[in-house]
Formats: C-alpha cells, sequence, structure tokens
C-alpha cells in the first residue's frame, strides 16, 4: 500500500492540501488563500472557481515539493467549510453565482419567516437545527428566487446545489466528464433539509424552501470503503487516487481529536469557534440553544452525533483589529498588544458582527464594545477581543453541560489562536478547566485523512488513531471563582447590550 493519505483542506479564508504519513505526522503542506468578497452590508461571497483553481494549485504544489505522485497516496479525504452553498451548472461546470458563506446574513427574513409559520419546530425536530442565515436552506433558497434562470435550470435537472465539499468532489472526479454528485451525512447535517433520524433528504422540508430534490447530492458516510469516486488522471493528483474521506470541517477536527467516546469534546478556533461534544449515537436535543448535528458515520456502522456550540466570530474579530482598525499589523500582534495590560480595563467586546449563533441565536445582534473610559487603550481592546473568544465560548460549554449533564474535565483545542499563548490560558482562568493541545494543531485536515484512511485499511481501527494523538501543551487555570464568576456575569451584560439593534421582518 502507499505510504500517505492526502486531504483537502477547503476552509473560510483559505484552502490547503496536506500529506501525512502513519503516525498522523504531516510531511507536506502547501496554502493558499482566496478573496472574501463583501458586495453589501451582511453579504459575504467567495468564488468557486477560484476556490477550485486554488485546490488545483495546493494539491500540485504540496506534492511536487516531496517529489511525490498520486501513487504515492493510499486515499484522498476532503474536509471544508460547511453550510457554504454553491449552485452551478452540471452540463457547463459553471456556478450561477458565488458561493453564499455560512457568515452571510442575506437571509435573515427567510429564517424569520419560517418561525413566523410554524415550520421553525418542525426544522428543529427534523433537522436538529434552529431557522438561521447560518445554514444552507435559506441559501439555496435565495439564489433560486434571485437569479435569473436557476429555477427553471433547477426543475430540469440542470442546476445542482453543493457546500463546497460537493464542488471539490465534483471537479475532483471530472466535472461535466462524469463527475460525481455527492455530500456526507455531516453536510448534509448543516442544510436546514436532512432528517437526522433517516440520514436522508426530507421532503417536507425541501418544501419550506421550494427546493427541487434533484438539486441535492447523494448522502454518503464520512469514511466509505466503496469510494466516492477517483480523481481524474488528468486533474492535480495526475493520476487515480480514491476518494473515501468527507467530512465537515468541524466534524472533521472532532475526529482528529480522536474525540470517539461519548463526553468526550473539542473546540477549534479559527474564523468563528466550533465546540462538539461527541454524543455517541444517541440523538441528544438541545434545549439550551445548541444545534443536534451529525459527528460522523463511519462505513456502515451507526451514524454517531453531537451537540454543536457554534461561535461565528473569534479569530475574523482579530482580523478586524488588522484590517479594519489598524491597530496590529498581523494576528501575532494581538497577544503582544494584549499583553501590555494586566486586565481589559472593564472593557469588554461582543463581536457580533453577523449577529449571535450559540446559544443566543439572535441575527438582531450587532457588535458592541462596552465598559470603555478615557483610560482605556488599544492593548485594552486588544485584551477585551481575547477575552470576547473566550467567553463565548463558556457560553457554549454551560448550555452543552446543561444538556448532556456532562462537565467538562478537560477542553481539547485546535485551530490557529492556539498558538496565542495569552489566549489559551484566558481560555483556561474563564471556564475553570484545563486546556490541552495536540502536537499536530491541524486536526480539521487530519481527521479527513483519517476518514480517508480508515476507509481503505491504511489504519485499521480508531484505536490505531488514538495512539497517534499526543500532547503538545497544556494550560491550568489561574483564577478565582470570585474573578471568573465577576468577569463571566459582566460578560452577559455586555452581550445584552448588543440585542434588538437590528429590525427584522
Amino acid at each position: 500500500m502507499a505510504d500517505f493519505v492526502g486531504a483537502v483542506d477547503q476552509g473560510t479564508t483559505s484552502t490547503r492540501f496536506m500529506i501525512f504519513d502513519h503516525g498522523g505526522n504531516v510531511v507536506g503542506a502547501h496554502q493558499l488563500e482566496h478573496e472574501q468578497i463583501l458586495p453589501q452590508a451582511g453579504w459575504v461571497e467567495h468564488n468557486p472557481v477560484e476556490i477550485w483553481d486554488r485546490t488545483t494549485t495546493v494539491i500540485a504544489t504540496a506534492l511536487r515539493s516531496q517529489n511525490l505522485q498520486a501513487s504515492d497516496l493510499a486515499a484522498l479525504g476532503i474536509t471544508n467549510q460547511r453550510e457554504t452553498s454553491v449552485v452551478w451548472n452540471r452540463r457547463t461546470g459553471r456556478p450561477y453565482y458565488n458561493a453564499i458563506v455560512w457568515q452571510d446574513t442575506r437571509t435573515d427574513r427567510i429564517a424569520s419567516a419560517l418561525d413566523r409559520e410554524g415550520k421553525g419546530d418542525v426544522i428543529r425536530r427534523k433537522a436538529g437545527l434552529p431557522p438561521a442565515t447560518y445554514f444552507s436552506g435559506g441559501k439555496i433558497q435565495w439564489i433560486l428566487e434571485n437569479v435569473d434562470g436557476v429555477r427553471e435550470a433547477a426543475e430540469n435537472g440542470d442546476a445542482v446545489f453543493g457546500n463546497t465539499d460537493s464542488w471539490l468532489l465534483w471537479n475532483l472526479t471530472g466535472g461535466v466528464d462524469g463527475g460525481v454528485h455527492v455530500t456526507d451525512v455531516t453536510n448534509a447535517s448543516r442544510t436546514m433539509l436532512m432528517d437526522l433520524e433517516t440520514l436522508d433528504w426530507d421532503d417536507e422540508l425541501l418544501s419550506f424552501f421550494n427546493i427541487p430534490r434533484r438539486m441535492l447530492p447523494e448522502i454518503r458516510p464520512s469514511s466509505d470503503p466503496n469510494r466516492y469516486g477517483v480523481t481524474r488522471a488528468g486533474g492535480p493528483l495526475g493520476g487515480e487516487v480514491a476518494l473515501t474521506g468527507d467530512l465537515g470541517d468541524q466534524q472533521a477536527a472532532t475526529v482528529g481529536q480522536v474525540c470517539f467516546a461519548p463526553g468526550e469534546a473539542k473546540n477549534t478556533y479559527g474564523t468563528g469557534n466550533f465546540m462538539l461534544l461527541n454524543t455517541g449515537t444517541d440523538l441528544v436535543r438541545s434545549q439550551n440553544g445548541l444545534l443536534t448535528t451529525v459527528c460522523y458515520k463511519f462505513g456502515d456502522a451507526d451514524a454517531v452525533y453531537a451537540l454543536e456550540g457554534s461561535i461565528a466570530v473569534t479569530g475574523s474579530a482579530v482580523q478586524w483589529l488588522r484590517d479594519q482598525l489598524g491597530i496590529i499589523r498581523n494576528a501575532a500582534e494581538s497577544e503582544t498588544l494584549a499583553a501590555q495590560v494586566a486586565d481589559s480595563g472593564g472593557v469588554y467586546f461582543v463581536p457580533a458582527f453577523s449577529g449571535l449563533f450559540a446559544p443566543y441565536w439572535r441575527s438582531d445582534a450587532r457588535g458592541a464594545i462596552v465598559g470603555l473610559s478615557r483610560f482605556n487603550t488599544s492593548s485594552h481592546i486588544a485584551r477585551a477581543t481575547l477575552e470576547s473568544i473566550c467567553y463565548q465560548s463558556r457560553d457554549v460549554v454551560e448550555a452543552m453541560e446543561q444538556d448532556s449533564g456532562v462537565s467538562l474535565d478537560v477542553l481539547k483545542v485546535d485551530g490557529g489562536i492556539t498558538a496565542n499563548q495569552l489566549c489559551m490560558q484566558m481560555q483556561a482562568d474563564i471556564l475553570g478547566v484545563p486546556v490541552s493541545r495536540p502536537v499536530v494543531a491541524e486536526t480539521t485536515a487530519l481527521g479527513a485523512a483519517y476518514a480517508a484512511g480508515l476507509a481503505v485499511g491504511f489504519w485499521k481501527s480508531t484505536d490505531e488513531l488514538r495512539e497517534n494523538w499526543n500532547e503538545s501543551q497544556r494550560w491550568q487555570p489561574a483564577w478565582s471563582d470570585e474573578q471568573r464568576q465577576e468577569g463571566f456575569g459582566k460578560w452577559k451584560k455586555a452581550v445584552e447590550r448588543t440585542l434588538d439593534w437590528v429590525d427584522v421582518g
């Protein structure tokens, strides 16, 4: 068997290709950013053609840098920004519109109308999700209603939908020349269109959004021994490789963090924060503002479910300090600037740029910096930004404990912000539990590789994957309970100040 497994990690701001060996170690990687298109307030788009172009480039570059060929890869996995929706023509391969990104809020009226019409409870029960701008269903409806010719093309079978995983899988397997139109259960569970119990598209849910069923991809396991397809010899890999793994990015990170037992949780710090708690084969319905989602499905085994707390703005708040305020030149400077003061000086920053996600689900909220006095400096704002990442995570942890009855003993963390020592110490202080980072911090790509490799026997079992996991660093909480409760109480007050800012019809 070949010595390596490859993984495409198609994220919100960039696309990377990573190559892993049997020990789960990175042996090669390449990454490229893509454009963030912001046509108007609340709208966020990507160019699907640019994403595909970036994907071909990073695959070819990573392989070439290690003098590897397609034949050196036992399998290929894909992980992707979930909910970001692409509608394209299966005959021409051209998208009808830019990809509408998960952060986009243009569908707020669609989401609020679902609740007004009494359909929201059905969506919560069947799909495990609240009606929200976050998910794919409303984005597909918007494209069908607002882009000329798409409705007719969808009805006759020419216009098809996919999150970015489906778009890449279709292109990698030939595109207009026989490309497969598939997704996996984790991505399908983010659409508001799949029934969590049947793991199939649901006609009642489709009717709520007036979406033709024939637009949708076939739903497959996250790790599929029957493989979705093979890469085309003329494509970026230069040869045929089995495509056998597909997971949404946060579920992939959960697999990469080897959270295979009920009660194990991870938190990924990226553009937003995403905490998942494995609930096993039990479908736990949240009463506290969390999402019920599919965690993974390996082959013919039963699906494993999770509770998820999705936070819209964390790492992108640091980007905002850099790009919009100009008070730092790069993300690393946020730590240096914040470390110049002992605390945030009474400042709290709630970065509700796209409304608030879990556990609030308030599309009427907007960002606010509160508690300012003449005394405060850019250092206090930088520190409050890092604290906001940690307080939002505590909101989610508390909801998870209420839903599941499980108290965290330790929080496994991954993603870019885990390089920020100050932020991770704050996270331990604010939660009151240790925070643990693995040696391989890029667990999203690793999880996709694990899913692909399991399907072809490159790894024999999840026990083998557990043996690959090693801790890089652990942060212990240093705050007193009194400090923790006072800070969290003020954070709650700050959140209240962001509500009812935008009128949602």
